[in-house]
């Protein structure tokens, strides 16, 4: 088993080209005939601020989404994760206000160290926080933004390769 981190479309190609087995997306990846598509879990989406920021300053309760109107986004690349992207727009336009977009970055990881540098503010999945990079707060959106980070495995359509096989199983298995 070997582990590999790329985004949504260079998972997608890796797969069809036979590079990979198995791949954990969380972006929707279309119609894809050739694909299984399985969803696993959905998780809940946080907004990551620079740690002096005004908004994180003793926060208790969950951030309206509106609370960020006005702030400059840094936002994973959407040609890399489109799902999540396009999702992060749509909610900020159901808050009322389209997110003024600094910096597009080539890894969420990216992300969060842009916002530590202060560059502005990002929205990623939760499960992301358990990095911990230093001089970044984060703060629970409110449930009704809607906003939630779908994921996903994806593998062929067909795949009979026994290792590939044990892994789909286990992997659908946990997420229940």
């Amino acid at each position: 088993l070997t582990l590999e981190e790329a985004g949504t479309a260079e998972l997608v190609d890796g797969l069809r080209a036979e590079r990979i087995d198995a791949a954990f997306v969380r972006s929707p990846i279309g119609t894809a005939a050739d694909l299984t598509v399985h969803p696993l879990l959905e998780e809940e989406m946080l907004a990551a601020l620079p740690s002096g920021h005004h908004l994180a300053a003793g926060t208790k309760s969950r951030l309206p989404l509106s609370a960020l109107e006005g702030e400059t986004f840094i936002l994973y690349r959407r040609p890399l994760g489109p799902g999540l992207y396009d999702a992060i727009i749509a909610a900020c336009q159901r808050a009322g206000y389209s997110p003024r977009i600094g910096q597009e970055a080539p890894r969420m990881l990216a992300t969060l160290s842009l916002v530590a540098a202060g560059l502005g503010v990002t929205l990623i999945p939760a499960s992301m926080q358990r990095i911990g990079i230093d001089g970044v707060a984060y703060c629970a959106i409110e449930r009704k933004a809607g906003l939630v980070a779908p994921l996903n495995l994806a593998y062929r359509r067909g795949e009979t390769a026994p290792a590939a096989c044990r892994f789909i199983a286990l992997a659908r298995r946990i997420a229940r």
